[in-house]
């Protein structure tokens, strides 16, 4: 499990910073595997207004959607995971230069974010797209969607809260609805119709360079919204 922000700069920007300090994000306490809620943070700290709502997008890349979603969404909070070391530099440069005070950056493995960083109830979306399909199957294992990423997704989500995914993978698209059908059950989550943002053109579901040059290639995305039971009607 790594959290940290890699070797190199920091993107500070002052009065404020886009990449998450060392400081805001301590190691892992040794004793967190028989303690899970000591490694756990208060991520809404990291925003100048923590009241508002926190959403997560894993895997940002190159950073399109958290600059189209955080222009389109000033009232949210949104923090953008990326392993990557040098889509997270460019992702974070941008989200500076575009002064966007509500975005903050993070280099970390999305899924053990969540299952050791996160407390119960404090993220009102994840965003999941595009991920990395791993299509060989030795390599499945290291697909998000697990079971156990969707048992940390349905911890860390507010009552209707939503885990957004789109991919354009057959293979794991297959993945997600086997996935799908354990968890989409009375109890867990509730499967809904995926509804593009409202900056989308025409047939695309979130806008993105990369979604844009799958399709011109003939890869059509598919996409699910699972929401936690409990909110309001």
């Amino acid at each position: 499990m790594s959290f940290g922000l890699g070797h190199g700069r920091t993107l500070d920007d002052a009065p404020g910073v886009v990449g998450v300090t060392a400081a805001e994000l301590p190691p892992l306490p040794d004793d967190v595997g028989l303690k899970p809620e000591s490694g756990r943070v208060d991520v809404t700290r990291w925003f100048p207004e923590p009241a508002r709502p926190l959403e997560i997008e894993i895997g940002s890349g190159k950073g399109s959607f958290l600059l189209d979603h955080a222009s389109a969404c000033p009232g949210i909070n949104l923090l953008g995971i990326e392993w990557a070391r040098e889509f997270y530099l460019y992702s974070a440069d941008r989200v500076r230069r575009r002064g966007l005070k509500n975005v903050r950056m993070l280099r970390a493995d999305g899924a053990d974010f969540l299952r050791w960083r996160l407390a119960d109830g404090v993220v009102s979306v994840v965003h999941l797209y595009y991920s990395d399909p791993w299509p060989k199957t030795k390599h499945h294992k290291n697909r998000v969607v697990q079971d156990r990423f969707l048992q940390e997704a349905l911890r860390v989500l507010r009552p209707g809260g939503e885990l957004r995914l789109v991919t354009d993978h057959p293979g794991l698209w297959e993945w997600y609805e086997e996935h799908l059908a354990r968890w989409c059950v009375p109890g867990r989550f509730e499967r809904r119709e995926f509804v593009p943002p409202d900056w989308t053109d025409d047939d695309e579901v979130v806008g993105t360079n990369y979604e844009r040059k799958t399709r011109a290639a003939g890869r059509e995305p598919r996409s699910a919204v699972l929401v936690k039971p409990g909110g309001a009607p």
